[in-house]
């Protein structure tokens, strides 16, 4: 079996042509979605997201602002900047990049965000929200995977899916809103007995959590959708060997870069066993961010009564 690729670059392409053109609409009556991403020390791979989120947001046309803090910045300077940021009317979204320097209460400042403006869907007044059905901002990533399975006419009624990871993040939200889907809905994890069989029952399978490679054939049922959340750098000969067997392009690759990205599913072995699955990179990755601007419209237009 040969699988085709389920394009998540070019449906972020599509939802971040249409996010602009919200923003023009709005901003022609006067209102310009405003984003605040706050990132504390300095992770080298925050750095990049932070970047790539802010230069998208104002090519969208989004009011886009990042504050940088040092590492040694303390939780209660980041929760009165976000208790300033909370009474800014010119700011819709706010966004906390994690992980947080060391000896930061991650939840206390999350929960400090102003609901109407917690553009991740982190809040637990939002996350309840989510579970119940109600209105509330969704996590970008879940968000963006549930955006590709309909435009991709992927269908989700009735059928057995099974979410490999259980984060706050990732794993959580996206069982609540595949069962919201009528899917019938399994969340597996690193304590699940027998996880390949387990995962084998799925005609969906959504994998995060965050170890390259991991999923492997035996995970996979024959003609089953595989959508591939993880992101992970590999750095030795013997994962390249291991990831793509044979393939020399990879490993010259590999020899230039000193590093592979892979996801947490098996490339080879995905192409050979489901029938459409998302690639890494350019599966999810580019959904986050197009959902992140989605996101930061929609609060714009709530806050606004627009």
């Amino acid at each position: 079996m040969t699988a085709t690729i389920l394009d998540g670059a070019r449906i972020a392409a599509d939802i971040r042509r249409e996010t602009t053109e919200a923003v023009a609409a709005l901003a022609a009556r006067g209102s310009v979605p405003g984003l605040c991403v706050i990132v504390a020390g300095d992770d080298p791979a925050s750095q990049v997201y932070v970047r790539n989120k802010e230069k998208s947001a104002r090519e969208a046309g989004i009011r886009a602002e990042t504050l940088r803090f040092p590492a040694t910045v303390t939780e209660a300077m980041l929760l009165a900047e976000i208790g300033r940021l909370n009474a800014d009317g010119d700011v819709d979204a706010i966004l906390v990049q994690l992980p947080l320097p060391g000896g930061i209460g991650t939840t206390r400042v999350l929960e400090a965000i102003d609901p109407a403006k917690d553009v991740d869907g982190f809040h637990p007044l939002n996350v309840g929200r989510l579970v119940q059905g109600r209105r509330a901002p969704v996590p970008c990533t879940p968000a963006g995977i549930m955006e590709l399975l309909r435009r991709e006419d992927v269908p989700l009624r009735g059928v057995r899916a099974v979410v490999l990871g259980r984060s706050d993040i990732v794993g959580k939200p996206m069982a609540t809103l595949l069962t919201k889907a009528d899917a019938t809905v399994t969340v597996a994890h690193s304590k699940t007995r027998d996880l390949p069989a387990i995962c084998r029952e799925a005609d969906l399978l959504v994998a995060a959590i965050g170890r390259p490679a991991f999923v492997t054939a035996e995970f996979i049922r024959p003609g089953a959708v595989v959508v591939d959340v993880g992101i992970n750098r590999i750095a030795t000969a013997a994962e390249v060997a291991r990831c793509f067997p044979g393939d020399e392009a990879k490993a010259a690759a590999f020899a230039a870069k000193g590093s592979l990205l892979v996801g947490d599913v098996h490339p080879v072995d995905v192409k050979e066993r489901a029938s459409r699955y998302t690639p890494v990179p350019g599966g999810v990755g580019p959904l986050t961010i197009a959902l992140l601007l989605s996101n930061t419209v929609d609060l714009c237009r709530a806050r606004r009564g627009l």
